[in-house]
C-alpha cells in the first residue's frame, strides 16, 4: 500500500445538536471558558420544513472549535431512557458503549487538568471520573446535553515503538473482524504472528541504518 501524503492539520470543529442552547453556553463559556467565537443565523435555509436555525461555535484552542445546533420549535425525539440529545438509547444498552462516543479535549499539564476539575466541581457538572490510563490522565463529565466531556493531558510522550505497535495491532484487528467469531484471544494471536512476519524486514532496515551511522 502506498504511503499518502498526510496534509490536514487537526479539527476545523465538531458538531453536535443542543435542545438547551442556554444551559449549553453556561457549561461551555461560563464554567469552562471557552469564548462564543462564531455564530449563524440561518432563515429560511435549506428545504421546505427545515426549520430556522443557529450554528454558534466555542473556541477550544489550537484554531479548533466546539458547535452546536439549536433548531427553533423542534422538540426532544422520544427514545430510550439513556444517551443524549442525539442518541436516545433502551435500557439494555450497555452504559460503557453509549460512554465511548465522546469529545476530549487537551490540555498541557496537571495543574491545567485541575484548574478545569475545580471549574467543574463548582458548577452544575462536576467531574464524574478522573483516571489515568497507560500515557494520559483524565477527568469526564457530562453536558447539559447528555454528551460526555473529557479533558486530558499527557503524562508522557507517545514513542516510535508505542506507534508502531498501534499500526500492528489495527492490521491484526482488521484481519480478524473479517473471519467468524473474532476474540481478543484472537487479535493477538494474528499480531503476533504480524510480527514475526515483519521480523526480518525490520532487521533489514536496522542493519542499513547502523552502517549509514558508521559512514
Amino acid at each position: 500500500m502506498s504511503e499518502l501524503v498526510h496534509k490536514v492539520r487537526g479539527v476545523d470543529h465538531v458538531a453536535y445538536p443542543t435542545f438547551d442552547p442556554a444551559a449549553t453556553v453556561r457549561f461551555y463559556r461560563d464554567v469552562l471558558g471557552f469564548p462564543v467565537v462564531h455564530s449563524i443565523c440561518a432563515a429560511g435555509w435549506g428545504p421546505d420544513k427545515h426549520p430556522d436555525f443557529i450554528h454558534f461555535f466555542f473556541d477550544i484552542g489550537n484554531d479548533d472549535r466546539l458547535a452546536f445546533f439549536y433548531y427553533f420549535g423542534l422538540e426532544p425525539f422520544d427514545g430510550g431512557p439513556q444517551g443524549d440529545s442525539y442518541s436516545r438509547f433502551a435500557e439494555d444498552v450497555p452504559i460503557w458503549f453509549i460512554r465511548s462516543r465522546h469529545l476530549a479535549i487537551h490540555v498541557d499539564s496537571e495543574e491545567d487538568l485541575l484548574e478545569y476539575r475545580r471549574r467543574l466541581d463548582g458548577s452544575e457538572w462536576p467531574v464524574e471520573m478522573q483516571i489515568q490510563h497507560e500515557t494520559i490522565e483524565s477527568i469526564y463529565t457530562h453536558d447539559p446535553n447528555g454528551y460526555m466531556i473529557e479533558v486530558t493531558r499527557a503524562m508522557r510522550p507517545v514513542t516510535p515503538q508505542e506507534d508502531l505497535d498501534a499500526n500492528l495491532t489495527i492490521d491484526a484487528l482488521i484481519d480478524v473482524v473479517s473471519q467468524p467469531n473474532p476474540s481478543m484471544a484472537a487479535l493477538l494471536a494474528r499480531k503476533a504472528e504480524k510480527i514475526v512476519e515483519r521480523a526480518a524486514t525490520w532487521q533489514e532496515e536496522h542493519t542499513e541504518r547502523e552502517a549509514v551511522s558508521v559512514r
